[in-house]
């Protein structure tokens, strides 16, 4: 995925729950829904997520240094995870308390058109920023499904904004019923049941976003179509005659750390064996412009070394 098409799905976001966020309080305040009030609040969290993660893209940017020599690409991954954090105990604690509440202490909702005008201008306004964040996924989803797309993205931008947008749209939904049925029924009971409902789906979204934003920060690999290319360009056939084992990293959504023990001929000299070193890393980067870092080990296969060593990946010569 490339960063600027995370930002433009951002900003999209942004700038649409920061004008919903308005008018759900401003009909909070006319109508004294709780539903409303409850959206509000989850407006006001996803706009501070999303400028969560403008703020880690712009951190992600500085150069590496010393102290950190892979540079800083992770921090779109912690800000990320920020942003899960605030989903669960901004938006759906506050929504699961709002809504007890209003279980216990029921009262009519007053001015009806309010809260009905705003729900159907967020829903408008949701669905706008919803399809700039799919139009944006599919340049780089390719045939994945989406929830392929969310679990093995590398770019934590757009799997949030998917997210955010998505679970927004089913909690105007949930808001609105509870306000209909309110209306319906003249209890105040089915607007705190939506509520309830808006913070259960908020805390499962964090919870997803968490494990996922978690996996990444923990470190993964490169993905299974990566790893074939970058196979494919090590082994030249003639001085890299294969790889003895391999391990990736991505350092930052764009940024990837390859490092691998290669096999070559036993009666190469050290020169052959550089010169074949640079030409293996000159083809790699060619293959996946991702990889960053690449430190290439050349070691003579054997098959005896391998099958002696307890654990033949860490065994000289081994696969």
């Amino acid at each position: 995925m490339s960063a600027s098409g995370g930002t433009r799905a951002i900003v999209a976001a942004l700038s649409a729950n920061l004008a919903i966020a308005a008018s759900k309080f401003v009909a909070f305040a006319f109508s004294g829904s709780s539903s409303m009030l409850a959206e509000g609040v989850h407006s006001v969290a996803d706009s501070g997520n999303q400028a969560l993660l403008l703020i880690g893209g712009k951190k992600a940017k500085r150069a590496a240094n010393e102290e950190h020599p892979f540079g800083y690409g992770r921090e779109r991954y912690v800000y990320a995870f920020l942003v899960s954090i605030v989903l669960f105990s901004v938006g759906g604690m506050f929504a699961l308390y709002e809504g007890y509440e209003k279980v216990r202490h029921p009262h009519p909702i007053e001015h009806w058109y309010w809260p009905v005008g705003v729900l159907l201008f967020a829903i408008v306004a949701e669905g706008s920023s919803f399809r700039t964040a799919i139009k944006e996924s599919n340049h780089t989803r390719g045939t994945m499904s989406w929830t392929e797309f969310i679990r093995r993205a590398k770019a934590p931008e757009l799997p949030v904004v998917l997210l955010e947008d998505f679970g927004a749209l089913i909690g105007l939904a949930f808001a609105l019923a509870g306000v209909g049925i309110s209306l319906a029924t003249d209890s105040g009971v089915w607007d705190g049941i939506g509520t309830l409902c808006i913070g259960t789906l908020l805390i499962c979204i964090a919870l997803v976003l968490a494990a996922e934003t978690k996996s990444l920060l923990i470190g993964e690999g490169a993905g299974p179509e990566s790893l074939q290319r970058i196979r494919a360009a090590t082994v030249d056939g003639t001085t890299v005659t294969g790889i003895i084992h391999m391990r990736t990293l991505h350092l930052g959504p764009e940024e990837l750390l390859v490092a691998a023990k290669i096999a070559v001929r036993h009666d190469d000299t050290a020169t052959e064996v550089a010169r074949a070193i640079d030409a293996a890393e000159e083809r790699i980067r060619a293959a996946e412009p991702f990889a960053r870092a690449i430190y290439l080990e050349p070691d003579i296969y054997s098959e005896a070394a391998a099958a002696a060593g307890p654990d033949p990946d860490q065994t000289p010569g081994g696969r």
